[in-house]
């Protein structure tokens, strides 16, 4: 199978007083279609810097990264930008909704960028909010009218509507409590299950058990793989037991 997104060499470096620290380490990575790809690893393993080069956000200071056939490394930060609007959604810790805008107008400024048909877009975003639970009424409320569980669930709906070939997401059920935090799990479980590439940064033991692989860093290189069926479909204990074992032969 061809995959939806790979590095080669990939390098990540930042200068601190002088001082280069080397973040990512000659990483080469496969993201496979439909891939759920969970990436763990301690504090400061280079966790959520993978994710923004991955993703276009930053620039590798060396190495490739395609998306399909196509290389972005090269692109200035404008053709880094459109490409990321049409290829890449993105959902992190603090969702970052326009406080001035409606749940609904949050959700269609993403959608109007991209999408040319508006009335189309209307209708997909507010099918696109029923499905996460966010009936009729939610829509005309602004964001300090929402629970960190709801705005969350409209951000997750913002980073689809534009059928992303990746769906990126950082920490993103860190600042919820454990319901709100399951609710928004259950969400990107749908949204894996109709066929979307995800990649997501987690600490959270619950979190990574979504996944269908979950790669452990460690000082920016990838030390190890556990794979995983898709979530719901073998016992859950046992997936458990078995990616806790993993995780402690990693050092989690």
């Amino acid at each position: 199978m061809a995959s939806v997104l790979r590095t080669e060499k990939l390098c990540k470096s930042f200068s601190n007083g002088g001082v280069q620290q080397h973040v990512i380490k000659n990483l080469d990575l496969a993201i496979e279609k439909s891939d759920f790809t969970i990436i763990m690893g301690a504090s400061g393993s280079g966790k959520s810097t993978l994710l923004y080069a991955l993703s276009g956000m930053d620039k590798p200071t060396m190495g490739k990264v395609f998306f399909g056939d196509t290389e972005i490394q090269g692109y200035s930060n404008d053709e880094l930008a459109v490409f990321r609007r049409g290829n890449c959604g993105f959902v992190f810790q603090s969702v970052y909704l326009l406080e001035n805008q409606t749940v609904l107008d949050n959700v269609l400024t993403g959608a109007f960028i991209v999408q040319k048909n508006s009335t189309e877009a209307v209708s997909k975003a507010k099918e696109l909010l029923k499905k996460v639970g966010l009936a009729e009424d939610m829509w005309n409320k602004y964001p300090n009218q929402l629970s960190g569980g709801e705005a969350q669930r409209v951000g997750i709906v913002r980073a689809v509507i534009n059928e992303p070939k990746i769906l990126f997401a950082d920490e993103p059920t860190g600042s919820l409590n454990s319901a709100s935090g399951k609710e928004v799990l259950d969400i990107f479980t749908k949204v894996h299950e109709n066929g979307q590439s995800i990649v997501m940064v987690t600490h959270d033991l619950k979190t990574a058990l979504r996944g269908t692989r979950v790669i452990y860093l460690r000082d920016g290189n990838v030390v190890g793989e556990h794979k995983m069926s898709k979530y719901g479909t073998d016992d859950d204990a046992k997936r458990r037991s078995d990616l806790t074992a993993f995780l402690e032969q990693m050092g989690w």
